[in-house]
């Protein structure tokens, strides 16, 4: 068969065309990019690696479904399959360009996917939720998208036997999510924007109206451009796409601005090396490593509709760092002909800047090829990164009444100087006075709140932090209560080498550092620490976190506890 090279535009690709105009006021190209096609290509490799997970055994509760890395058969795996076949059944480009044969196995998952749902028109995230409507809202966000790709195409109902039970689980979906509940904030936008997905294609006044319901609670967004969770690193992303699905479905383009100031403030949460500034998160991402393939279709589609060069330069970026990762939407860039058109001129983003959103609790200081986050309630209050060398976590400890894991509760800026403190107090209690005892002996029933207290040991902490030409300097003040044990800990990521170290005599891969300057070297990138300061050995003082379980390098002394360090790339 002759290989297609425009999109068919049937009737229903018609008035998706319409909807599109609408939403973007412009004429839409129809040719596939060439990105657009080495995608399509890469969805293709992902086949045998699915092929492997799928279950074979005719006798199997959920045969044609497919387990997860654990060996366990889910629904999330099941729907992403589906997805993935019907992505590359209907592109010209693929390899398995109406591939019979993966169409019957896209059949047989529909049909497990029906098995795993509940009668309620829920399914289970298996690792923690079960009957859960907003997993079943993630699911229906990429399944609907992959219906209406195949009805699309499905000339000669080709695609009908594939659509049928497709079409009965996404509707069993709707009838969960117009009822069923949520546990985050994010949650409430990802089953909305679910439901603006199959108002699309099925209009049910009741999936308008419960989105309404949703969106009267107001988009959650901070003066900083930030959502409630702060997770940078994966529901950030997350919601705009959802928004973005909204304002499709229910012609919202209000909801855009929200979208456009996250977007701008995540141009600041660029590390050197092209991952997402996490610390602030509130989520399971906190501290991790993300990356921005999951932001990049909110960058391409506001820099296109809005012009915008920042958000196409870091659009480009995503693409030179890490493009197959991009191929995580694929069905979105498929229904969407909008986003094949070309992005803005547009080169770079910032990189060299002092910014602090103190709605997330952090300053950002980057200067092109290295950058630190200063943070507060953390005990991780500072990161440094130059390149791919990553001081991912700079901790300091006393040993204080079981207390005494350094956090800051705010960030004052005193001229070019950030400020860091935290006060702490160690009290003895006197004993109850006689009417207040209580006869069993009781301790609980004798609270500590109702005792005088007596020999309170006190202990203040200032780090002060400032800019160098090539990195900070910290003074670190502790003073109160005499003769306490402190640590500083400086904890890095990756297998890079030390120089100037000497090992801690404690845990393997935890050194002190008596030097003036210690080094941590990644490939072509460093890090310069010092001066060093080894009085003691215990590294992990009671009270304090434990180990990190990473390549660290720890200073220690006692109170009062006074020492200038510097980090330098």
């Amino acid at each position: 068969m002759k290989r297609r090279k425009f999109v068919q535009i049937g009737a229903m690709s018609l008035g998706t065309l319409s909807s599109a105009q609408w939403a973007y006021g412009t004429k839409l190209k129809v040719e596939k990019p060439a990105w657009l096609s080495k995608i399509i290509q890469q969805n293709d490799q992902d086949f045998p690696r699915y092929e492997a997970l799928r279950i074979t055994d005719l006798k199997h509760p959920y045969f044609g479904g497919f387990r997860d890395g654990d060996d366990i058969p889910n629904p999330q795996t099941t729907g992403y399959y589906i997805v993935k076949v019907a992505c590359a059944v209907i592109s010209p480009e693929s390899s398995l360009f109406e591939s019979k044969a993966h169409i019957e196995k896209a059949i047989q998952a529909c049909q497990c996917l029906l098995k795993m749902q509940h009668t309620d028109g829920t399914i289970d995230l298996l690792s923690t939720n079960f009957h859960s409507p907003p997993d079943t809202a993630f699911s229906v966000e990429k399944l609907s998208v992959a219906y209406v790709l195949l009805q699309k195409n499905n000339v000669d109902n080709r695609y009908s036997s594939l659509m049928k039970p497709l079409e009965t689980f996404l509707k069993r979906c709707g009838e969960s999510l117009v009822v069923g509940g949520v546990h985050t904030p994010n949650h409430r936008w990802v089953v909305s924007g679910a439901l603006a997905k199959l108002y699309q294609i099925w209009p049910d006044p009741r999936y308008k109206a419960r989105a309404e319901q949703w969106l009267q609670e107001h988009i959650d967004l901070d003066p900083d451009g930030q959502y409630t969770e702060k997770s940078a690193g994966i529901y950030s992303a997350i919601i705009n796409k959802a928004l973005i699905s909204i304002v499709h479905g229910f012609k919202k383009p209000e909801l855009l601005d929200a979208v456009r100031k996250n977007l701008e403030m995540t141009l600041y949460y660029v590390h050197p090396n092209m991952e997402v500034v996490t610390d602030a998160s509130n989520r399971q991402d906190k501290g991790g490593i993300n990356m921005f393939e999951n932001y990049y279709y909110g960058f391409r589609y506001l820099a296109i509709l809005d012009k915008n060069p920042r958000f196409a330069a870091m659009c480009r970026l995503i693409e030179k760092a890490y493009f197959p990762r991009i191929g995580t939407h694929i069905e979105n860039f498929l229904d969407e002909p909008f986003l094949w058109q070309e992005l803005p001129a547009g080169n770079s983003i910032p990189s060299n800047y002092v910014k602090s959103f103190p709605y997330s609790g952090l300053v950002r200081i980057r200067r092109d090829q290295w950058d630190s986050t200063i943070l507060i309630n953390n005990p991780n209050f500072l990161t440094f990164h130059h390149g791919n060398a990553i001081l991912q976590g700079l901790r300091l400890a006393a040993s204080f009444f079981g207390k005494g894991q350094f956090q800051s509760n705010e960030i004052k800026q005193v001229g070019d100087t950030w400020l860091l403190q935290q006060k702490l107090d160690g009290p003895y209690f006197q004993p109850h006075s006689k009417e207040q005892i209580d006869p069993s002996g009781d301790w609980e029933k004798m609270p500590r709140s109702n005792r005088k207290q007596s020999e309170i040991q006190y202990l203040e902490t200032s780090i002060q932090i400032k800019e160098t030409p090539t990195g900070l300097s910290f003074d670190i003040d502790m003073k109160g209560t005499d003769g306490v044990p402190v640590s500083l800990e400086l904890i890095f990521r990756g297998d890079g080498k030390f120089e100037g170290v000497i090992p801690s005599g404690k845990e393997s891969n935890t050194y002190l550092l008596k030097e003036a300057e210690g080094k941590y070297i990644l490939g072509e990138d460093r890090i310069l620490f010092g001066p060093g300061k080894a009085e003691h050995k215990a590294i992990h003082l009671r009270g304090g976190l434990p180990f990190a379980q990473a390549p660290s390098v720890y200073i220690t002394g006692f109170t009062p506890f006074r020492h200038q360090l510097f980090i330098r790339q």
